[in-house]
């Protein structure tokens, strides 16, 4: 399998630089000249200079890795015949309950809506009798645990060319677990359980906020994970499952991105996005763990701050604010608490908490209980209210 990427690699390079006469007049790799057009065809990449990144994205060799939710491509093609290819992980041929849910949108429709059942599948995403410029949006529907996914280089013609979408007015970072993924929001019947073809993190309330907001986005969630404790039916802590562990890496998986590398042992780069707003939603699933005991919410509480800090280190310039409630806001106090706290013991004034309207069933559940598409409509208001309130957007 290295083999053959490494061959394929070797092999583009030698086409492209056949192609333009040498690789040391203004064009590159990526099939642009120095106009930023298109002339010759060819391989084109997925990288930040050919289209816009969504999320936390990782290049290996010539394929663009994605893992949290959301991630992908955003760009604009301009041609007749577009066709995409997607290369999955070991789970791709294992069950059906852990393969990648990925969408392609054209001119903001879905036109794709697929399990990666195979470890590679080409789709045609775009055809037209005359050449045409359409926007294309390739997204991640399904978290990071389960399974990871990538994108091959995308193949052109003469005259054909894709450019970066253009940026949105306003960037907000996503931290938080199942509700913030989207899981089982395509399946309103609450005894059912997970599985990956239900979950869409587009019919979320985070996603969702971001295209109210006219925000570009970047995603940090997965199932059953907090920031002391994952979920759990009994009194056992399960500290594996918590976020801040993750939060500087490109994600969590049981699989690995083209079989050689773990998202969780790559470092994410900070500056590759930038937001104006870290939105924090996690505690729903400590709140199993810490129930009504003082110690526990305790253990929250500091921690949480300790994880407020890891944030604002990272994101100096960032407003934060720590949401909880969806599901329950039994844990609510301590996390204003916790947002005091920190306060006092910083200095630091743009950090804020906000209570979200708990579910209460008149808009029906999900697998698991979770919210359904209607619940998150009625959150992503909300919480884009208090964005636009605290901002001024």
């Amino acid at each position: 399998m290295k083999l053959k990427k490494l061959t394929a690699v070797i092999s583009a390079a030698v086409m492209m630089c056949a192609a333009f006469s040498g690789c040391g007049n203004g064009k590159d790799g990526s099939g642009k000249g120095e106009d930023g057009k298109t002339d010759k065809g060819g391989n084109v990449v997925m990288n930040a200079e050919n289209v816009k990144l969504l999320g936390r994205t990782h290049l290996i060799d010539d394929t663009l890795w994605l893992a949290f939710s959301g991630t992908g491509a955003d760009f604009d093609y301009t041609g007749k015949k577009l066709e995409v290819t997607l290369v999955g992980d070991a789970a791709a041929s294992g069950g059906a309950e852990n393969q990648v849910r990925a969408a392609v949108y054209v001119d903001g429709e879905r036109v794709i809506d697929q399990m990666l059942d195979e470890p590679e599948k080409t789709l045609t995403v775009f055809e037209s009798e005359e050449s045409k410029t359409v926007n294309v949006k390739i997204i991640k529907l399904s978290e990071t645990a389960m399974s990871t996914m990538g994108i091959k280089p995308i193949k052109i013609a003469e005259g054909e060319k894709i450019a970066p979408a253009a940026a949105k007015a306003h960037r907000i970072e996503f931290v938080g677990d199942s509700i913030t993924c989207g899981y089982g929001v395509d399946d309103e019947v609450k005894e059912h359980h997970f599985v990956t073809g239900t979950e869409d993190v587009t019919k979320a309330y985070a996603y969702k906020t971001a295209q109210a907001l006219d925000a570009d986005y970047s995603m940090v969630s997965i199932s059953g994970y907090g920031i002391i404790s994952g979920y759990t039916n009994g009194d056992k802590k399960i500290s594996a499952q918590t976020i801040p562990q993750y939060y500087e890496k490109m994600g969590f998986s049981y699989n690995s991105f083209a079989e050689t590398e773990k998202p969780e042992s790559i470092d994410w780069d900070f500056s590759e996005f930038v937001p104006e707003v870290v939105v924090i939603n996690l505690g729903t699933n400590d709140e199993s763990y810490c129930k009504s005991y003082a110690d526990r919410k305790e253990e929250y509480r500091d921690a949480y701050i300790e994880f407020i800090k890891k944030v604002r280190e990272k994101n100096p310039d960032a407003t934060i604010i720590c949401a909880l409630g969806i599901m329950g806001a039994g844990l609510y106090p301590t996390v204003e608490e916790a947002v005091n706290n920190y306060q006092e013991e910083t200095g630091d004034q743009n950090v804020y908490s906000f209570r979200l309207t708990p579910q209460d069933g008149s808009l029906g559940y999900a697998a698991d209980w979770h919210p359904t598409a209607a619940t998150h409509d009625k959150a992503a208001e909300e919480l884009s209210a208090k964005i636009k309130e605290i901002m001024g957007w």
